[in-house]
């Protein structure tokens, strides 16, 4: 473990989980990652081992059987995670965004229901925002939920679900006009779904089918689906937190700790990229010496690590205003726009001091030249990060003259 990325002032307890993490990824992801992400095949094994740890309940309260620890432990363990393999902790990620908005918005059923399944890892959780025609405007989604007695009937099309296939439960926004006025504005009249359903692929309950994996550039072995909903039956004790309107607020809650979760995972893959490339600055000889001798790949290493430093420090603060009880989508926005732009270049760095062998799939580096465009997607693209960042400043320095 080197000098970049420490975090200073964590407990003992804090700094035992992330020890057993990192432990668990050296021993049991990097070892397999590139085989398992070149054949796109889910990793069960690993799924498996972080169950066995507790990270699928590591945010849950201890009363549901989790762990009930902080956003920045759970931050830190995913940046862990990342660094051997960012499909890994994508599979986390939607698990856990679903178990915090049960845990924030939920029905006291709801979460006695849902909660310690879901932090024994027995319930696997995915959410739904996205559909195939508006990208990041949210305000524009057409899925619709219409109330039919003590039932809603969902109907929709859904894209970039990730765990679509393993998953067996997804909260869906879909927009229900019900109590709402015409001219309501849409973000007031949508409501998040809990839609439980079987694993696999095809129809997995009356009316709701998963078609099957999206082919991707990266972020393989994780499986990304569409979902298809045709007057799918979803009881009323279903709506989250039982009171439809609600589902933008959530989702958007949601979406705000998934921020952290995609800063950290940007830091995570941006340290692992750093390691390659300076252990193989000091390996590869040119010029009578190691290439790290050459001040020109000097410039590159500095720039790197100053690059991991920034963002993990960015990640850190963001995580720890939101465990303050504070609003922190300005934090956010910014680390995940930070970590997502500087994770891109020290992988490109470090494929660029790889030279031809970066190109080939024998080594590492080429994975990581793949996963890292989706960080500048994922959960928001970075212009989105930049609208968030550069409203939220104008509110706070709203011009007094």
């Amino acid at each position: 473990m080197g000098r970049l990325a420490q975090t200073d002032g964590l407990t003992e307890i804090q700094r035992e989980i992330l020890s057993t993490v990192r432990s668990f990824v050296d021993k049991e992801i990097l070892p397999v990652a590139t085989e398992l992400e070149h054949k796109d095949e889910y990793p069960a094994e690993i799924v498996e081992g972080l169950k066995e740890l507790g990270i699928f309940g590591l945010m849950i309260p201890e009363e549901y059987g989790g762990l009930g620890e902080s956003l920045l432990t759970y931050a830190l363990c995913v940046e862990e995670i990342a660094r051997g393999w960012m499909s890994v902790s994508g599979i986390i990620n939607t698990h856990f965004i679903v178990a915090y908005m049960l845990k924030q918005h939920g029905t006291r059923e709801q979460k006695e229901y849902f909660l310690p399944r879901m932090a024994a890892g027995e319930i696997r959780g995915a959410f739904s925002m996205s559909e195939p025609a508006l990208g990041s405007d949210v305000s524009a989604i057409s899925s619709k939920g219409v109330r039919d007695g003590d039932d809603f009937l969902l109907n929709g099309q859904k894209m970039w679900l990730t765990n679509g296939g393993s998953s067996t439960l997804v909260a869906v926004l879909c927009r229900t006009d019900e109590g709402h006025p015409e001219g309501t504005a849409p973000h007031k009249s949508m409501t998040t779904f809990l839609v439980e359903k079987e694993p696999g692929f095809g129809e997995v309950r009356p009316g709701l089918t998963i078609p099957g994996k999206i082919d991707k550039m990266g972020y393989k072995g994780v499986d990304t689906t569409e979902l298809i909903m045709q007057d799918l039956r979803i009881p009323a004790d279903r709506v989250l937190g039982g009171e439809t309107g609600r589902g933008f607020y959530q989702m958007m809650d949601g979406v705000e700790v998934g921020r952290v979760n995609v800063a950290a995972r940007g830091c995570g893959v941006a340290q692992r990229a750093f390691e390659l490339g300076i252990d193989y600055a000091q390996q590869r000889h040119t010029f009578g010496k190691p290439i790290a001798q050459h001040q020109a790949i000097q410039f590159k290493l500095a720039e790197m690590g100053t690059k991991v430093e920034a963002a993990h420090a960015l990640m850190v603060g963001a995580a720890r205003k939101k465990d303050s009880g504070q609003r922190n989508d300005l934090e956010a926005g910014m680390a995940k726009y930070l970590a997502s732009e500087y994770c891109k270049e020290v992988v490109e760095d470090a494929f660029r001091i790889h030279g031809g062998y970066g190109f080939s799939k024998e080594y590492e580096i080429e994975r990581l030249y793949r996963e890292a465009p989706m960080l500048l997607i994922g959960e928001g693209t970075a212009e989105i990060q930049k609208m968030i960042v550069g409203r939220r400043l104008l509110e706070e320095y709203r011009f007094q003259g």
